[in-house]
């Protein structure tokens, strides 16, 4: 497994990505100096006995309550223990493993009071795979991602369930098995951990990463599809986007236009074609995908910094001994993220839809009714278009703000919070709504293209093309479309689409094409 080096504060999206993808994470070994210099202002505060929020006194609306030293052990235990509140299905362990981390980004940081001993145990859970089972929900986005952190936290005192393997075991059990003992929490380190947006942070994250490949993905099959259906590459022509000036637009459509470069079902249409102008979803692909493309490195670059941030309360600066108690654990930044990835996530999966739609029309694309070479006979894909209708409108439905929601909380002490953890969660399952319309999109526009036989498309598409051939056959006649779709839209999820076309052809999240 390869291992991620962290240094705190200055993570790329590549290296969240490359941890959400399956590698491990550990903190750079010179930040365990800042660590230690951190957890001992801490014990300084201790020794002094005044009151400070989350480190001697009570929580949220008992934050007035003065705990005795003797009981700081306890205090923190507690916290973790009530705070284990969560329900619903146990999150995907890469989502799992990207929070934990983000955790370990943060606490590195020294502004949280943790001791060495703390942050090297939850490095030791990603290094031996040992994944807390988390339920996915019970956070509002505000006071941090208490409960599902806590679910994390309540792991590293030997309490709770890891997924160790394909195994489901209880914590203190895989923890024993790799030679790993709890620990006991000390004064601030229950509440550092359970406080912040990590939670939020990582789904959001993990659904920027599956929309970026989406993205880039619609945009091959737009292509396809606008071959299929005899369309213009003029629409793309880069003088009509360099006047409009957004990134996004130019970008896309430069893609576009070199996705269908070379095209011989382009060239035979340039002359004799009576028709003047192409229906939007075709023309305007460059004006939505390009809107989308923007909103998401938006998005990226917000999460870029979220990720790379201290959110827990009360922080500790070391350099002064002070703990200051602020609100940083809001995470009303990554819900304004999460809202616009939804849009993006939408507006794709719309624009596929309606491509699909015309593609099936004859009266719009010229082809046989519903692609099908026995029309009435045989049905083609009449319904797979009515599936990506329902998928549509079901994201339609999930991409409705959820950072314009808020319900108080903690006796009105939480009387704003931000729905991020929500709306963070909801967009993994969209990218999935939407990875299905585009694999569909796929099939419809390969059978497109091959009515137009001996007519090859572009060299890119033609090795997409390709791709899907050797998964599903052209359909000449009926049959069980089931596995055709499974087959298609794996190929879109699994990244296979976009490799197919090969390097620096299509826009990137991070920067602009890449080599």
């Amino acid at each position: 497994m390869k291992t991620v080096l962290l240094s705190p504060g200055a993570v790329p999206l590549s290296a969240w990505c490359e941890i959400y993808r399956g590698a491990s994470a550990a903190i750079d070994p010179a930040h365990y100096a800042i660590i230690e210099r951190s957890a001992k202002a801490v014990a300084a505060i201790v020794a002094k006995g005044a009151p400070v929020y989350g480190i001697n006194t009570g929580f949220g609306k008992l934050a007035s309550v003065r705990i005795d030293a003797a009981d700081l052990e306890t205090l923190q235990r507690n916290i973790v223990l009530s705070h284990a509140a969560g329900v619903g299905q146990p999150m995907p362990v890469p989502v799992v493993r990207l929070m934990m981390a983000l955790k370990l980004g943060s606490l590195a940081q020294g502004a949280s009071g943790v001791r060495a001993g703390t942050v090297r145990l939850l490095e030791a859970l990603l290094a031996k795979g040992l994944t807390p089972v988390i339920p996915c929900q019970g956070s509002v986005g505000a006071s941090g991602d208490l409960a599902p952190l806590a679910h994390m936290s309540a792991t590293m005192i030997g309490v709770g369930e890891i997924f160790a393997g394909d195994r489901r075991v209880p914590a203190a059990q895989a923890l024993a098995e790799v030679g790993l003992a709890p620990v006991v929490l000390g004064a601030k380190e229950g509440l550092a951990l359970l406080n912040g947006t990590q939670f939020s942070t990582a789904y959001a994250l993990a659904a920027l990463f599956e929309a970026e490949n989406l993205y880039r993905a619609a945009l091959v099959t737009g292509a396809l599809s606008t071959d299929a259906a005899r369309g213009s590459d003029a629409p793309f022509d880069p003088r009509i986007h360099l006047l409009r000036r957004h990134r996004g637009q130019i970008d896309s459509a430069d893609s576009l236009r070199r996705l269908m470069e070379g095209s011989a079902i382009r060239a035979s249409h340039l002359v004799g074609d009576e028709r003047v102008q192409d229906p939007y979803c075709l023309r305007c692909q460059p004006q939505v995908m390009g809107a989308a493309l923007d909103i998401l490195r938006q998005a990226a670059a917000t999460l870029a910094t979220e990720a790379n941030g201290v959110t827990d309360n009360p922080l500790i600066f070391a350099e002064t001994g002070e703990a200051l108690s602020g609100g940083n654990f809001h995470a009303e930044p990554v819900a304004f993220a999460a809202d616009i990835i939804a849009l993006a996530i939408c507006e794709i999966g719309s624009l596929a839809e309606r491509r699909i739609a015309m593609l099936v029309d004859p009266a719009l694309s010229g082809l046989p009714a519903f692609l099908t070479p026995h029309p009435g006979l045989s049905s083609g894909f009449m319904i797979p278009q009515v599936t990506a209708a329902a998928l549509v409108s079901e994201n339609k439905q999930r991409a409705h703000p959820a950072s314009v929601d808020s319900i108080p909380t903690s006796a009105n002490q939480e009387d704003h919070v931000s729905m991020a953890a929500h709306g963070a969660r909801r967009l993994l399952d969209m990218v999935e709504n939407a990875c299905g319309v585009v694999g569909i999109e796929l099939l419809a526009a390969a059978q497109g293209c091959d009515f137009h036989r001996p007519l090859a498309t572009s060299k890119p598409l033609e090795a997409v093309r390709d791709l899907v051939r050797r998964a599903v056959p052209h359909l000449d006649d009926d049959r069980y479309f089931h596995p055709d779709l499974e087959k298609a839209i794996a190929l879109v999820s699994s990244g296979a689409v976009v490799d197919a076309v090969g390097p620096g052809l299509l826009p990137a999240i991070e920067g602009r094409l890449p080599s």
